[in-house]
């Protein structure tokens, strides 16, 4: 485990599904305790009752994917912990019925940058206890699966990335005034098999297969150049379609028509800051840079839920990542858009 005191712990790991998991857990292991310890905490509920519920959805995980259970497996094993507790890991989020953060997510290519090249990029919005127990995950698998990096808490093997044929992608917290939810698939495994795919359409395919617990909105790119922004719900998904083709603009309320009666606004600061987004990329396109969007990251129209949120909601703009596929360069952000320390990796 690499380590350093402006960057999440790096966490590099390669080998067979549950080597990959058994090295994690060696190198996370108080983290991944102090993962599981903040998750009951956040619940409210027993350990018992959380790892049977989580226990519940096994056959779920079974059928999305085989490597990842054993991945999961080897988790168990090298953190010392309980296979009941390496899943509970990946299930945190529904576990916990949570709604998420507000989050600002955007994916631009083509006319909109100073290269052509696509950048895609958001603020992660959490509760600031976040910070000291995400990681950075590297997996390198030894089969035909892609290398991938992405953004996590530390046993959970799932979460935003990009991996070697540049495909990325993001999220957006959304809700619902009908959302119930579910036995269904959680966001968490989707987010690590969307990283083995190597385009666009293959994520959407894959979104469109798999009904899930809760609300969320993706923001998808490619190494060729594809973008692409899908809202899910349990009951199904629809594909948002901008008003340009080079952007994809998402906050947390719905954007796609049929799904817009749905949508609560249970973040008032939401569509503001989806439109001081929007106006600060227009005012730049044709001309955008990493720089460019690294200072939009740290905007604070609307203050204290700016696009870099200072506590509105409880939640902090504490993590951000912006993705290059065309570089191959993941860039992730330690602390608030205005402050936080960038660094650059290579996937």
């Amino acid at each position: 485990m690499n380590t350093g005191e402006n960057t999440f712990p790096l966490i590099e790991v390669s080998g067979t599904s549950y080597e990959m998991g058994y090295q994690h857990g060696v190198q996370a292991r108080q983290l991944v305790r102090n993962y599981l310890r903040w998750i009951e905490k956040m619940t409210g509920e027993p350990h018992e009752l959380l790892c049977n519920c989580a226990m519940a959805f096994l056959p779920m995980f079974e059928n999305l994917s085989v490597a990842l259970v054993d991945e999961i497996r080897g988790l168990a094993k090298g953190a010392d912990i309980s296979f009941e507790e390496a899943l509970l890991c990946q299930t945190r989020h529904e576990v916990a019925k949570a709604h998420g953060g507000g989050c600002t997510a955007f994916a631009i290519t083509d006319s909109a940058t100073a290269d052509g090249n696509t950048i895609i990029g958001q603020n992660e919005d959490m509760r600031p206890e976040f910070s000291d127990i995400t990681i950075l995950l590297h997996v390198k698998p030894s089969d035909e699966r892609p290398r991938a990096l992405m953004v996590t808490c530390a046993g959970q093997l799932g979460h935003q990335g990009m991996n070697e044929y540049g495909v990325a992608h993001l999220i957006n917290g959304l809700h619902s005034l009908d959302l119930e939810f579910r036995r269904a698939m959680f966001r968490y495994p989707l987010n690590r098999i969307m990283l083995e795919k190597r385009t666009v359409e293959e994520c959407v395919s894959l979104l469109e297969q798999n009904r899930t617990c809760s609300a969320f909105n993706k923001v998808i790119c490619d190494g060729q150049g594809s973008i692409a922004d899908v809202e899910v719900r349990p009951g199904g998904v629809a594909i948002f379609t901008d008003d340009h083709p080079d952007w994809r603009i998402h906050t947390n309320h719905y954007l796609v028509p049929q799904f817009i009666p749905y949508d609560p606004d249970w973040l008032p600061d939401s569509k503001p800051r989806l439109e001081r987004m929007r106006y600060l990329i227009k005012e730049q396109w044709g001309k955008i840079t990493l720089d460019t969007m690294k200072a939009i990251l740290a905007d604070h129209e609307g203050d204290p839920a700016g696009i870099c949120r200072h506590g509105e909601g409880h939640n902090h703009s504490i993590v951000g990542y912006i993705a290059e596929p065309a570089k191959g360069l993941f860039h992730v952000r330690k602390g608030h858009g205005c402050m936080g320390t960038w660094q650059a990796y290579k996937v």
